[in-house]
């Protein structure tokens, strides 16, 4: 199954781009964009933007502060979740504080995904 690429959300992600949160901004710059397979940020996947994409690895890398973990975020992720998976797409939710206080198991994490993955 492919997902139809969203134009409307292209300005929206450019602005996530432009404003990444320091989490994402560490994970990005000390990690992903100079891994060895291309992962993406801010991505629109169908009807929602993804925080990183691996298009390689199927693997969409969520970041998540504390505004997901209210009911209403919770079921949103879920639908988001369910979504992508039926894309082909796995996807991995990382807690800000793993970033903040676990950042090399983290990396090695995502590693060992993209790599069983590929």
């Amino acid at each position: 199954m492919h997902y139809r690429h969203n134009k409307c959300l292209v300005p929206a992600a450019k602005d996530l781009r432009k404003n990444m949160t320091k989490e994402e901004r560490r994970l990005w710059f000390d990690f992903l964009r100079d891994y060895p397979v291309r992962f993406m940020r801010q991505k629109p996947l169908g009807q929602y933007i993804v925080d990183f994409y691996c298009a390689a690895a199927h693997l969409v890398i969520e970041l998540d502060g504390s505004q997901h973990y209210d009911a209403p975020a919770i079921a949103h992720d879920a639908e988001r979740t369910a979504y992508l998976k039926q894309l082909g797409i796995s996807v991995v939710r990382i807690p800000n504080d793993e970033i903040n206080e676990n950042f090399q198991g983290v990396c090695e994490y995502i590693d060992h995904l993209v790599h069983r993955s590929i």
